[in-house]
């Protein structure tokens, strides 16, 4: 083993991958864990990413061996499994600290990846605009900043961001894409590479802030789909809005925002916004790095949980998108569960029953179009919900705050008299301390 393994190479190092690379995915079958369905989801990951899976290797443990992650003698299994199933690229189905990953390199002789690197790399292809790049970019060096050791060749002069130009471009699985920096670098370039990074995030914050407190000037409250990867949010988002967001069946097909304007009954609108999909065990470092995306769900009125209950795990990734909207300090937000693709359940009268008894729920086809004016009208309920009822005497030298009731809220009545305006409204919370000098008993 030992000529082979002189060839290997260290994370980080950027290997072409070509479309004959094989990788065999590892994991470990714990007990009390919910093993298989992970490694089902690694499978979907890997066709994603373009990795062409030619085998799985498990072993039981209670935990990961501190040194290989797996056993000294199921590493020497799996190094033997490789070479039978002729297997460039090993996909670890947990995230790997840097001595596993490099002591599981050596004795397999072949790259070593970890989940945390699989998604980044999927990220780093779906990312397009500037702002998914930098985030990208940032996540990929956070993690790869601890497991560049012996690397102290400098930045190439077309790394970073200008080099990322070409989202989606390919390189290696885990390394590609926005981040796509040529890691043979030394760790003080690297910090400050990132510290320009965050610098151009900050500014990315502050013009989303921007962006936010614009739409908050329109006369519409603002709705967030959040869900699942592959839930349909991008689906359900076009067919509510006539819109042509990028649909896919594959994983992460959405990283940037969009938003749309969505009519509701009643006169009401509302902006719509599709985000990020989530995944159980969500990268902490893809959280922090998408925060400043990720903010449309803390700043949102109401919250679009879309659910595909087609799949035989709903309830558990249903669990696994609550868990990030309370690491995100939103899992106070009004929120419709949106029980999606319905086309593709036979019978649905188990799935009517738990609508009935949960709060806020609708059942819907996204792709049929199926249900699409009950949700409507429950969004229209909730957002109402979220207002409160105001009666007004205005005098004509504030007319301005007509204007901004007319911006903020529903302005139910209005009637200009000989001396003042009478307003009938519902309102935000937030605006009420502007409104307070004016209210009347009703």
């Amino acid at each position: 083993m030992s000529n082979e393994r002189s060839a290997i190479h260290r994370p980080g190092s950027l290997i072409d991958i070509q479309a004959s690379d094989r990788a065999i995915l590892v994991s470990l079958e714990r007990e009390g864990t919910d093993w298989e369905s992970s490694l089902e989801e690694m499978k979907a990951l890997a066709d994603t990413a373009g990795v062409e899976v030619a085998g799985v290797f498990t072993q039981r443990r209670h935990r990961p061996d501190q040194s290989l992650y797996l056993g000294s003698g199921k590493a020497e299994e799996l190094y033997t499994y490789i070479r039978a199933e002729d297997a460039n690229t090993v996909i670890v189905n947990d995230e790997l600290v840097p001595t596993q990953q490099r002591n599981l390199e050596d004795a397999v002789a072949v790259r070593v990846i970890d989940r945390t690197q699989l998604i980044l790399d999927i990220f780093a292809q779906r990312a397009h605009t500037k702002e998914g790049k930098l985030q990208v970019e940032v996540a990929q060096i956070q993690y790869m900043l601890p497991r560049l050791v012996g690397i102290g060749k400098e930045l190439s002069d077309q790394g970073g961001a200008a080099a990322m130009g070409g989202g989606g471009a390919r390189g290696p699985v885990g390394a590609r894409g926005p981040g796509e920096t040529k890691l043979e670098t030394d760790r003080a370039r690297i910090r400050r590479r990132l510290t320009e990074l965050r610098r151009d995030l900050d500014e990315v914050r502050k013009q989303r802030r921007q962006q936010r407190q614009g739409r908050r000037k329109l006369p519409y409250p603002v709705a967030v789909l959040v869900g699942y990867t592959s839930a349909g949010k991008s689906t359900l988002l076009n067919r509510l809005t006539g819109s042509d967001v990028l649909v896919d069946a594959k994983l992460f097909a959405t990283l940037d925002p969009t938003t749309r304007r969505v009519d509701l009954p009643e006169g009401w609108g509302v902006l719509l916004t599709d985000t990020v999909g989530f995944i159980r065990e969500l990268p902490h470092s893809l959280v922090a790095a998408f925060r400043a995306t990720l903010e449309e769900v803390t700043e949102a009125d109401l919250l679009l949980h879309v659910i595909d209950v087609s799949h035989p795990e709903w309830e558990k990734q249903a669990r696994a998108v609550r868990e990030v909207l309370e690491e995100l300090e939103a899992g106070d937000k009004p929120v419709i569960i949106v029980l999606n693709k319905i086309d593709k359940i036979g019978d649905t009268y188990e799935l009517r029953r738990q609508v009935a008894e949960m709060e806020n729920a609708v059942y819907i086809s996204a792709a049929a179009g199926d249900g699409l004016p009950q949700l409507l009208d429950k969004m229209a309920e909730v957002l109402s919900k979220t207002l409160v009822p105001v009666h007004l005497w205005v005098p004509y030298q504030r007319a301005d705050l007509v204007a901004y009731l007319h911006e903020r809220g529903r302005v139910l009545q209005e009637d200009y008299l000989e001396d003042k305006i009478y307003i009938q409204a519902q309102v935000p919370k937030d605006i009420l301390g502007a409104v307070k000098p004016f209210m009347i008993a009703a």
